[in-house]
């Protein structure tokens, strides 16, 4: 029976390429694993497929009747549907332990790093077993990008080694250059509908019962939003409509490190405790905030007493 691969909902280029490069880990081993993702792939992660010349997955939201196998999450809210109906076989993660549960023993491997394809790297090293040059460089991108090329606070020594290991595998000589390709790509906004830029890169949490999203853009300068902050805060709107009491979008300046957080809440003092600071017009600027996983979900199950 076959083992389909899946990232997380609103895939990113981790999401995809952990895939691909864990069906392809195991197809080495004699198993049979098909990556597959749950969306249409972004511009950035487009942008890394062609470069290396990788096909994008099959697009597949539905785990009923399969095994199914987790990578780059293991939340719920952020897995395929129906995914009590199927069989989880085995989770690659970096984030938080999430609240998928399995009713017999699997394969569970979660390191604390900046990439899920870092994990990868080091399991296919376990096995002894060669990275192919295109899966190596999907993997090089995916740490770059998840990492924004080193400057996240997420990023480990492992991350640096990884992407020292996989770049000559992969033909990649200058990798600065090919994270500005991927940042030119993730950060064109012009002529995006405004939901379809909230969803690029956006997951739903579970705060001690309420439903808070959190989406995130990262810019080459925030100039590049400037006439379409009212879309996009309509889009949060219809967004928060939807059930949740919180919605929060990053609009990350990768060049001067910060965060401008644009905030829609029931309780918008919860969010301002979270970052002990003072939302002006639905907006706070964290100096230094680059990281979801690390610095924004983290502060906000600590306001909300998760």
């Amino acid at each position: 029976m076959s083992v389909y691969v899946f990232g997380h909902k609103s895939p990113d280029t981790d999401s995809v390429t952990a895939a691909i490069a864990y069906a392809e880990l195991m197809k080495a081993k004699g198993e049979d694993f098909i990556p597959v993702m749950q969306g249409e792939a972004n511009p950035e992660t487009v942008t890394v497929l062609e470069r290396f010349g990788v096909a994008a997955p099959e697009i597949m939201t539905d785990a009923a009747g399969k095994q199914v196998a987790l990578v780059d999450h293991s939340d719920l809210s952020q897995a395929p549907d129906n995914l009590s109906e199927g069989e989880v076989v085995a989770v690659v993660d970096h984030h938080k332990i999430g609240d998928v549960t399995t009713n017999s023993p699997i394969f569970f491997c979660n390191m604390p790093v900046g990439c899920t394809g870092t994990v990868l790297k080091i399991l296919y090293d376990l096995e002894g077993i060669a990275v192919d040059p295109k899966v190596a460089g999907l993997m090089l991108a995916a740490i770059l990008s998840d990492t924004v090329n080193f400057k996240s606070p997420t990023c480990t020594d492992a991350d640096k080694k990884a992407v020292a290991e996989l770049a000559p595998i992969a033909g990649v000589t200058d990798t600065d250059a090919l994270f500005m390709d991927m940042l030119k790509a993730k950060s064109a906004v012009a002529g995006v509908p405004a939901m379809d830029l909230l969803n690029r890169d956006y997951k739903d949490f579970d705060m001690k019962g309420k439903k808070v999203g959190v989406g995130q853009l990262e810019l080459a300068t925030l100039d590049q939003v400037a006439d379409m902050r009212g879309d996009l805060m309509k889009a949060m709107e219809e967004m928060k409509a939807d059930g949740r009491h919180s919605i929060l979008l990053m609009l990350t300046d990768v060049v001067k490190e910060g965060t401008d957080l644009v905030v829609l809440s029931d309780e918008p003092e919860v969010i301002e405790k979270a970052f002990d600071g003072k939302l002006t017009d639905n907006t706070m600027w964290i100096d230094g905030m680059m990281s979801r996983k690390k610095q924004t979900v983290p502060n906000l199950q600590k306001a909300f007493g998760c």
